[in-house]
């Protein structure tokens, strides 16, 4: 267990650390992005002009497609720029769902991309005049692609997984797929060039597929996060453990968790001792957040309620009586009592659908023990009579 002192919740701290690490996710994704569109720019220029001079027209339809990536790039860097934005008035969770919206556009361009590397291949399975023979420059450019794009997914994937961005996760992809479609120029050019003019067509459905499905894999993903789905069981079980072992959690309840882009948000009702005082239970919360916060990364922002009880299926509570009604019905009971103008303070705790009732009261000169627990006898006796009242303490000072 650690110390208490290293868990002393501080919000400017813990504000600009958040916004550190957004800053250096937003570095991080831009530098990627950048270096990647620039080869896209290069590939895609070269591919055109090889395919031009080597007659392939599988090489220029591949260099179009390189050049399309560029938007995609774009895409990128924009939303990497909107998420890094801290909350505001107009996004109090702040702009992570940026990245998911732009990882949905990406994932819809990859089966679009699957689509047209599909559709292009069953053309030219059926239609013999589109088959062409390139020359030994295609396959060598062709060659050249495959390994640039290769080395562009796993450089961008390294940065998708440190900072947990879909959408980065989603471009490095979408970088493979141009690999990929390299790997179907290739196989056609070789095949061409043996005499098997369907092979490229065949082996270009198949890769049509794969992209397809990851298409399909990271739209859902985000998708599901669009519509609040939570995290998933095993991180949950951990997120409880760290709450119950914070000192004062007797139990937790409506455990509530959501993504917005490679970030969670977290609410959670924490059930504590009620008759403690109201700074203790919102130094317990402010503990389980500040806990949560620094012991998972991708933890960004945490609501804690601070329940007596738990009140998930039915807050048995909520059709009690106010403050002010309730000591209305106390004096009521207690009038006459010549004790009754002496109480100092009224405390009350609304606990399983009753009221407690704690007394402060001064000793006189006069006062014995005796007499003391004889006022509160009578005081006790007297709001017995009220169906609401539970219980009733009377301290002496």
């Amino acid at each position: 267990m650690k110390d208490q002192a290293d868990q002393v919740h501080n919000p400017v701290q813990t504000k600009e650390m958040l916004a550190r690490a957004r800053d250096a996710r937003h570095r991080e994704a831009s530098r990627v992005t950048i270096i990647g569109a620039i080869i896209d720019f290069l590939l895609g220029v070269a591919k055109l002009l090889a395919g031009y001079f080597a007659h392939s027209q599988a090489l220029i339809a591949d260099g179009i497609h390189s050049l399309s990536d560029l938007l995609t790039d774009g895409i990128v860097l924009f939303a990497s720029r909107q998420s890094s934005h801290g909350p505001d008035a107009e996004h109090p969770y702040g702009h992570g769902r940026f990245e998911t919206i732009a990882t949905v556009g990406l994932a819809v361009a990859l089966v679009l991309v699957a689509a047209g590397i599909a559709y292009d291949a069953a053309r030219r399975m059926f239609e013999q005049d589109v088959v062409s023979e390139p020359g030994v420059l295609a396959l060598v450019v062709a060659l050249t692609s495959i390994a640039a794009k290769e080395w562009i997914y796993h450089f961008t994937m390294r940065v998708a997984k440190r900072h947990r961005s879909e959408m980065l996760r989603a471009n490095a992809w979408h970088s493979r797929t141009d690999a990929f479609s390299s790997v179907i120029v290739v196989v056609g050019i070789a095949g061409a060039m043996a005499g098997f003019t369907y092979l490229d067509a065949i082996a270009a459905i198949g890769v049509a597929l794969i992209i397809a499905h990851i298409g399909w894999s990271l739209g859902w993903n985000a998708l599901k996060e669009l519509a609040d789905t939570a995290v998933d069981e095993r991180q949950r079980g951990q997120l409880r453990e760290c709450i119950m072992g914070v000192d004062g959690v007797k139990d937790l309840h409506m455990l509530r968790t959501r993504h917005a882009g490679g970030q969670v948000l977290v609410d959670v009702h924490i059930i504590i001792n009620p008759y403690i005082s109201i700074s203790e239970g919102h130094h317990i919360s402010e503990v389980v957040s500040h806990r949560l916060l620094k012991e998972f990364e991708d933890v960004t922002d945490v609501t804690v309620h601070i329940d007596p009880e738990d009140d998930e299926e039915e807050a048995v509570s909520l059709s009690l009586p106010m403050r002010g009604e309730m000591l209305k019905r106390i004096r009521r009971q207690l009038e006459g009592h010549p004790e009754a103008d002496r109480i100092e303070r009224f405390t009350l705790h609304y606990f399983a659908g009753k009221v407690g009732v704690e007394l402060l009261m001064p000793f006189d000169d006069g006062s014995q023990p005796d007499s003391c627990r004889d006022i509160e006898r009578q005081f006790r006796e007297a709001l017995a009579k009220d169906p609401l009242i539970e219980s009733l303490r009377v301290y002496w000072y």
